[in-house]
C-alpha cells in the first residue's frame, strides 16, 4: 500500500516542484539566506519554469539542510563550498581545523570581554596590578579624585611608552608616598590646584618641594626617563596645563633647583 506523502500536495518524486519560499520554510531559513547561498555557489540555482518560477526538489532540500547545519556550526561559507566535494577524510580534517580556529576565536572573544569589563570598571588602559592598588590607596589617603585620575592617565602614558623604566619610576614614586612628610607635600600640591598663581602659599609650597628634592637626592640625579625622551616634558606640560598654580610651582621649583 502506498503511504500518503507527509508534505501534503508536494511529491518529492515529481522532481523540482516547490518554490524558494517553500524551500526556505521547510529548512528553517529565510529566502534571503537561500539567495545568498546561490550567490556564494553553495546551492545551485535552478532555471525558471514556464511560469517564471524557480522550482526546487528533494535534493535541494537535503543540500540546504547540510549547508544550514554547517553554517550554524560556525563553518565559514567559503569552507562549506569546498567541503561539498571533500572526501570523508578531508571532511573530518577540515572540521578539526575549523574547530581549532573557533577555539582561538573564543579565546580572543574572552580576552575582548575581559577588556570591556575592565573598561566598564573605569580602567581605560591596562596597568600593572600594583599601580591599581597604589591608585586606590591615594583615595584613602585623602587625595582628590582629580589627582587620582591624573595620576592614572600619566602612568598609562609612562608604562605604554617606557615599559622598562616605568617599573623603577613607579617604585620610586610609591616609596616617596609611603613617607608621611613627603605624602603631605603631595597632598598640599594636590590642593594647590585651586589656588591663585600669585597666592603666597604657592611660593611656600614650591620652596618646600625644592628643599625636599635636594634632601632626598642630594647632588645626584633623580630617576628619570631616558634623556632623549619627550615624555617627561609632555607629562609636565599636561600637569601645568591643569592649573595656573601648578604651572607657577613648577617654574619656581626649577629656578630654585637650578640655583
Amino acid at each position: 500500500m502506498v503511504q500518503p506523502c507527509p508534505w501534503g500536495k508536494v511529491k518529492w518524486d515529481d522532481g523540482r516542484v516547490i518554490t524558494i519560499g517553500q524551500l526556505a520554510r521547510y529548512v528553517g531559513v529565510s529566502t534571503k539566506t537561500v539567495r545568498v547561498y546561490h550567490d556564494k555557489g553553495l546551492l545551485p540555482e535552478p532555471d525558471r519554469d514556464a511560469s517564471g518560477y524557480r522550482r526546487y526538489g528533494a535534493n535541494d532540500v537535503i543540500d540546504l539542510i547540510k549547508i544550514r547545519t554547517l553554517a550554524e556550526a560556525g563553518v565559514p561559507l567559503a569552507r562549506i563550498r569546498d567541503l561539498r566535494s571533500a572526501t570523508d577524510t578531508e571532511f573530518q580534517q577540515a572540521l578539526r581545523e575549523i574547530d581549532d580556529e573557533l577555539t582561538a576565536r573564543i579565546r580572543g572573544l574572552r580576552a575582548s570581554q575581559g577588556r570591556l569589563r575592565r573598561l566598564a570598571a573605569g580602567h581605560l588602559a591596562p596597568l600593572p596590578a600594583e599601580v591599581g592598588t597604589y591608585l586606590e590607596h591615594l583615595v584613602h589617603r585623602g587625595f582628590t579624585p582629580r589627582w587620582v585620575n591624573l595620576q592614572r592617565d600619566l602612568w598609562i602614558l609612562v608604562f605604554a611608552t617606557h615599559p622598562d623604566q616605568a617599573v623603577t619610576l613607579f617604585q620610586e614614586q610609591a616609596e616617596i608616598l609611603a613617607d608621611p612628610a613627603s605624602r603631605q607635600l603631595f597632598l598640599d600640591y594636590d590642593r594647590a590646584h585651586d589656588l591663585d598663581a600669585d597666592d603666597p602659599r604657592v611660593d611656600d609650597l614650591a620652596r618646600r618641594i625644592a628643599d625636599a628634592t635636594r634632601e632626598r637626592y642630594g647632588p645626584g640625579e633623580r630617576p628619570e626617563l631616558d634623556a632623549a625622551s619627550e615624555i617627561p616634558a609632555l607629562i609636565q606640560c599636561t600637569v601645568n596645563a591643569a592649573s595656573p598654580a601648578w604651572q607657577r610651582i613648577d617654574t619656581l621649583i626649577r629656578a630654585q633647583l637650578d640655583a
